[in-house]
């Protein structure tokens, strides 16, 4: 069976994520502390983690940083804060998705099927146009940055660039999309690994990570919005590939 993990520290919502996690198939295991659960994802190598961030002790930033230097888990990060600073920093940290409580089992159980539906690499050759089929051969290269699809290696100026998976996904489509306008709906379902299906059920959840990730981007780039030397922003629309 596959394997979750639960870093939470209240006791009542420890139990009832694990609750979610078993009707979905899980084997889970449950910790209240950071440090313990770092140790639990060295050790069963989970497909998805739910994370709190206001743990005593290490809080849900830290641990997911420190999750993030060896594992490739899927990180759900469970916030009662819902400033936008706590989403930019959970993103920072590693997460792929996050949530603020209260929360519904029924929304925690759309936001771990949404993420399990994400490749892990890009899809098969088959299913690619031949543009792309190239790009992965060759790689991608705009104003000194440099993307390898096939083996998630971006290059900015000939330095190495850490992104995350939502990240690299959304470079990547950006990059391929040569000056046409991608909606931030678009790059919503490209982050769920649904390209090319229908939008209607994209939230403005969705659309505000994609707003995240990418400010997380550009930071990593070092660009300015003002002044953009990869990504320029279409305002109400999405974002572009400068020119």
């Amino acid at each position: 069976m596959s394997v979750a993990v639960v870093i939470e520290d209240e006791p009542d919502i420890r139990l009832l994520l694990t609750d979610i996690l078993e009707q979905a198939g899980f084997t889970v295991h449950a910790v209240g502390t950071g440090i313990e659960g770092v140790e639990l994802v060295r050790d069963h190598d989970p497909v998805i983690t739910t994370l709190d961030v206001s743990m005593p002790g290490m809080d849900g930033f830290e641990t997911a940083k420190r999750i993030r230097a060896f594992s490739s888990t899927y990180l759900l990060m469970l916030t009662a804060r819902s400033e936008e600073i706590d989403a930019l920093l959970g993103l920072q940290s590693g997460a792929d998705d996050y949530i603020t409580k209260p929360f519904r089992p029924r929304e925690v159980r759309a936001r771990v099927e949404a993420m399990l539906r994400r490749p892990r690499a890009l899809q098969s050759d088959a299913a690619e146009p031949a543009a792309s089929r190239v790009d992965r051969e060759i790689g991608i290269e705009h104003r000194g940055l440099r993307v390898q699809p096939e083996m998630r290696i971006v290059e900015k100026d000939g330095a190495m660039l850490e992104l995350t998976r939502s990240e690299f996904d959304i470079l990547v489509e950006l990059l391929q999309s040569a000056g046409r306008v991608v909606s931030k709906a678009q790059l919503a379902l490209v982050v769920r690994g649904e390209r090319g299906m229908a939008s209607d059920f994209i939230s403005e959840h969705d659309t505000r990570a994609i707003e995240v990730h990418v400010a997380n981007l550009r930071r990593k780039l070092g660009e300015s919005p003002a002044d953009p030397r990869w990504i320029e922003t279409v305002r109400g629309i999405g974002y572009r590939r400068t020119a």
